[in-house]
């Protein structure tokens, strides 16, 4: 501490006296004034070069500054000790001030003078005065070429890195094996395939081909550039590999997702150090292989091996991924018994393993006793939040957070929308907007959800006009979101449209265009694309087969429908979950073969959901089957007792079968329990404001011009033969108040309204939260053949597009 406080003292004398003879440290900043002085030089005293060999750098720079003041001039070994002394404490002020002494006292550098000037400025982080002193050598060397390259490119300047090593070749330097393996790594993280190629071409001509340095660069190079074959070829003629060398071939194979090569490797390997070990746990961890991951860490504990940073932190992302909060603890455990706790990845990863675990408490614990956080751990804490139903915390810290990213803009979009907040989150994202900040992907992905379901399609529309304009239309995962927007908008055609235009589609797009035909009636459609889809060698995932049995489901194709359950299993290897189950349970039931859906429950290899009971008793309420349909309400009122929807269904039944008495009885339990009724409610949207309504309603300004609308409606509708259906009301009153029931349902009030208040010819769309009953479905068909104008209802289960007289369902729904 004494010698560090004489070097401080010491130093501010040692400025002044510099800048007093001459401004020769201007040389770091402008030219060099000449200095003359003759060629005698003088040793320092003894105990200066004692100080240095000893590796007292600070006593010894402290002594440069009492020889300086004394005006005794230093020999080479002194500079070059000096310079090292710098080196070692990085010292870019003392290095600068040993350059200028030797500038004033004309001392005539050497080759390896110049070399150690070159490597202290780089190592210093000063690439400048590095380079002007390279340009200055008069016989530049590979060692300070080297030097300088290395500099550049550990300072992120990859490319101006290469190009150095390009004007060294062409001042005739030959690079050695060090040069070689430093643009090697370079090529390697830019991902530069052709220039790594040209480099090895180069390798071979000068005879480097056998150094394991250079060999281990090379197959680092080919893997980090997706070429693994390569990295084989290039590991497979190695004469010598050294633990550099395997390490290198695990980290290839698993970074381009051949995890069970890189473990062949592994347990191949002759020697494993902790980067083997972390090598190879990293590579179950990125390749989401968690189990396995733990299994190895587990292994690797018993080998004695301790673990580092870098091992913790793939253990923390194993146990967040597998909610395993029990081993994350413990990992946790580990951090702050080997002193990691400081670290600010691994407080992000702990903040992240915390929240995935549901452990919200804990996660912001360790993110209020972080020393320093950066902008990933405050994302990942916000992200927590989101992720544990916390949206106004989420908004609260990112408020606050001293930088944000476009990750950060990112998870406030999609946290609101994982939370159902979707209006929020299209109002983030244009808060976004006007920050300057630039979407990508994931950002138009959220905001497209959030339109869908809003069924917001004029603000999708908006957001796909954004999406052509920073040219990610051609992306599978925004090209995928797009289409999955048209269709819960109600836009199947510009779905189709969209999906057509998607260069790469993957699973996810055609499952996205199958969900969506299903959901609009288009069963044949959805089940050709099926057929394309697998014709051109793209596998379907159990959602895919989610979305070809609701397609079978409301297009009636129940043999169709056995076949692709069957071929689940049979061809996929896609066990049936419970979403397949409750499918066919939906298929079998609108089909009015209740038996067989009733048997196909009880033979079904997992237990009944409520899900599924809730598919039976739906069936059972359009069939009128009392007896099924008690039995299937008791196995659901027995476990799922705040559902509404249940006890509606099981009311309907029996009021549809005139048991006015057990109707009231089902509503008398629903009161009892507390459980309130879902009100059938319509909406529309007519310029940007939307309007509700519901059976009846008399509440809206323009009641009584919808009123007279669907009196003129009637009137005609009359004449084209519609009666309306009064057992869809299901109260026990006079027939003529039914009529009057029926005509005033939220669906026919919206559609009324709807033609009120648009241009001939525009489609009207509504949306209800319940299904769509059979009366206002046959009066919309009439209505859409009367007016000349299409009518699209999206209910709770599917859309509904009339036009013509006739709706998209073929009357099967």
């Amino acid at each position: 501490m004494k010698s560090h406080t004489q070097l401080v003292k010491h130093t501010c004398t040692l400025t002044r006296t510099l800048l007093s003879m001459s401004r020769a440290s201007a040389y770091l900043d402008k030219e060099v004034v000449s200095v003359t002085h003759d060629n005698s030089c003088y040793s320092i005293p003894e105990d200066f070069r004692s100080l240095c060999k000893q590796g007292r750098v600070i006593d010894a720079l402290c002594t440069f500054h009492l020889v300086d003041n004394s005006a005794i001039r230093l020999d080479s070994y002194s500079y070059v000790s000096l310079l090292q002394a710098c080196l070692e404490i990085k010292s870019l002020s003392h290095s600068k001030l040993i350059h200028a002494h030797i500038i004033l006292t004309g001392f005539e550098l050497d080759g390896y003078m110049e070399t150690k000037l070159v490597t202290v400025y780089t190592k210093c982080g000063d690439l400048a005065n590095a380079r002007r002193v390279l340009n200055e050598m008069i016989e530049p060397n590979v060692v300070s070429w080297t030097a300088l390259i290395t500099a550049y490119a550990k300072r992120g300047h990859s490319e101006e890195a290469l190009a150095l090593f390009g004007k060294m070749q062409r001042t005739g330097i030959e690079p050695d094996q060090f040069t070689f393996a430093t643009v090697l790594s370079i090529c390697a993280n830019l991902s530069a395939l052709k220039q790594g190629k040209e480099i090895h071409e180069r390798i071979i001509r000068n005879g480097f081909q056998s150094d394991v340095f250079v060999e281990s660069s090379l197959l680092d190079m080919y893997a980090k550039c997706g070429r693994v074959m390569d990295a084989h070829k290039v590991f497979d003629t190695m004469l010598e590999r050294d633990v550099v060398a395997w390490n290198a071939m695990i980290a290839g194979c698993a970074r381009n997702g051949q995890v069970d090569e890189a473990l062949k490797i592994f347990e191949k390997s002759p020697e494993r150090d902790l980067v083997s070990w972390n090598a190879m746990i990293a590579a179950y961890a990125q390749n989401c292989q968690f189990v396995e991951a733990m299994k190895l860490f587990r292994l690797m504990q018993l080998s004695g091996m301790k673990p580092d940073v870098e091992t913790l932190t793939s253990v923390i992302l194993a146990c967040a991924n597998l909610e395993d909060l029990r081993d994350g603890k413990v990992a946790h455990e580990n951090v702050n018994r080997n002193g990691f706790g400081f670290d600010v990845f691994v407080g992000s990863a702990l903040v992240d393993m915390y929240s995935k675990c549901r452990s919200i408490e804990n996660a912001f614990k360790v993110f209020g006793e972080m020393p320093k956080r950066d902008v990933v751990s405050w994302n990942a804490m916000i992200v927590g939040y989101a992720q544990n139903g916390c949206p106004d915390e989420s908004l609260n810290l990112f408020r606050i957070m001293p930088e944000r990213n476009l990750v950060s803009w990112n998870a406030m979009i999609a946290g609101y929308t994982q939370n159902e907040q979707f209006a929020e989150a299209i109002r983030i994202f244009r808060e976004m907007q006007l920050t300057g900040v630039k979407p990508n992907a994931d950002t138009f992905a959220s905001v497209l959800t959030a339109s869908a379901n809003l069924l917001a399609l004029r603000n999708g529309k908006s957001v796909h006009r954004s999406i052509i304009r920073k040219g990610f239309e051609s992306d599978v995962f925004v090209g995928s979101a797009l289409v999955d927007m048209y269709a819960k908008c109600g836009s199947i055609e510009y779905a189709r449209n969209v999906f057509d235009k998607i260069p790469y589609r993957d699973v996810v797009s055609w499952t996205v265009m199958i969900v969506g035909y299903a959901m609009h009636g288009y069963g044949e459609k959805a089940l050709q694309l099926f057929n394309q889809m697998i014709h051109e060698n793209t596998k379907p995932d159990r959602i895919t087969f989610v979305g070809v049995l609701a397609a079978c489901c409301h297009a009636g194709l129940v043999d169709d429908g056995w076949q692709f359950f069957h071929s689940m299993s049979r061809d996929y290897n896609i066990t049936p979950s419970v979403e397949h189950y409750c499918c066919m349970v939906d298929l079998l039931g609108r089909a009015g073969r209740l038996d067989e859906a009733h048997d196909f429950v009880n033979k079904m290899p997992i237990g009944p959901d409520a899900s599924v009971w809730g598919s039976l008793l739906g069936a059972c309420r359009a069939h009128n089957n009392i007896e099924l349909g008690q039995f299937a309400a008791e196995r659901l009122l027995g476990s799922d007792l705040k559902n509404a929807a249940h006890y509606v269904l099981l009311s309907n039944i029996y009021a549809a079968a005139c048991r006015w008495d057990d109707a009231t009885k089902v509503r008398k339990l629903m009161k009892d329990r507390g459980v309130k009724k879902i009100p059938g409610t319509s909406w529309i949207e007519i310029n940007n404001e939307v309007h509700a309504f519901v059976v009846g309603d008399k509440s809206h300004p323009q009641m009584h011009k919808i009123y007279a609308e669907l009196e003129v409606l009637f009137g005609r509708m009359k004449e084209e033969g519609y009666v309306p259906d009064t057992n869809f009301v299901l109260h026990d009153v006079e027939e003529e108040q039914k009529n009057h029931i029926i005509c005033y349902h939220s669906e026919k009030l919206a559609i009324a309204f709807g033609l009120i208040n648009t241009p001939p010819t525009t489609t009207i769309q509504i949306v209800k939260n319940l299904r769509v009953c059979g009366d206002c479905h046959s009066a919309a068909k009439f209505i859409s053949k009367l007016v000349f104008r299409e009518i699209v209802v999206r209910d709770a289960n599917r859309f509904h597009h009339f036009k013509d007289g006739q709706c998209s369902c073929g009357d099967y729904w």
